[in-house]
C-alpha cells in the first residue's frame, strides 16, 4: 500500500498546464523504471540457462483489447520524458487489437491495472520468462496511523508477483522500498 496524495496532485497539476495530459499509469510504469534504476540488480528476467540482467527498462502493460488481454511493451522507459511516455503508452494501446508479435513479446516486468473497474486489489500472475508483475488497484481514502496519530490519506494497493528463481526476497524488498519512495514522494 502507498500514500499516492502527492501523486496525485503531481499529475493534477501536470494536467492542469500541459498539452498532454498523463494517466496514474504512466506515472507507475515511470516508478517502476526509476526503482530499477534505484536497484538495478532486480531488473531481471529467468531463462534456463541464465539469469539476464539488463540496463534498459522495458515495462509490458496488460491492456484489454478486443480478442483477450495482451501486454505490448513500453521500450526503453528509464530516459523517456512523461510526454513521450504518455504517446507511446497511448498509441500502444490505441492499436492493441492490430500489435505486431515483437510490440507484445519481452519486457522485464509488467503492471497490470484494474482500477478502472473499482477493484481495490488483486493479485496478477507472472509472465515468463520476466520476473515480476506489479497489480494496481483502485485509490481510496484510507485512515492510517502515522508517527502515532491517525490521519486520512488516499492510497493504493500495489501487489507485487515475483519469481523467486530470479529475484529473492531481500532484493524484492529493496526494490519495494525504492517503488514505494518514488510513488510517495513523485517530485
Amino acid at each position: 500500500m502507498c500514500r499516492v496524495d502527492e501523486l496525485l496532485g503531481l499529475r493534477r497539476g501536470w494536467n492542469e498546464w500541459a498539452t498532454s495530459k498523463v494517466s496514474l499509469n504512466n506515472l507507475f510504469i515511470k516508478a517502476v523504471a526509476g526503482a530499477f534504476q534505484d536497484v538495478p540488480d532486480a531488473n531481471v528476467i529467468w531463462t534456463s540457462e541464465e539469469i539476464r540482467r539488463f540496463e534498459d527498462v522495458d515495462i509490458a502493460m496488460a491492456v484489454a483489447a478486443p480478442n483477450g488481454l495482451l501486454t505490448p511493451v513500453v521500450r526503453r522507459v528509464n530516459p523517456l520524458r512523461l510526454p513521450e511516455l504518455r504517446l507511446m503508452t497511448a498509441d500502444l494501446v490505441a492499436r492493441a487489437g492490430r500489435l505486431r508479435q515483437h510490440k507484445i513479446e519481452g519486457g522485464d516486468f509488467s503492471v497490470t491495472n484494474l482500477a478502472m473497474y473499482g477493484t481495490q486489489e488483486f493479485s496478477a500472475i507472472v509472465n515468463p520468462p520476466q520476473s515480476a508483475i506489479s497489480a494496481v488497484g483502485a485509490a481510496r481514502r484510507e485512515a492510517l496511523v502515522v508517527a502515532g496519530a491517525v490521519t486520512i490519506a488516499t492510497v493504493i494497493h500495489f501487489t507485487l508477483s515475483v519469481d523467486h528463481r530470479a529475484v529473492d526476497g531481500a532484493l524484492v524488498a529493496r526494490w519495494l522500498a525504492a517503488f514505494t519512495k518514488r510513488i510517495e514522494s513523485p517530485f
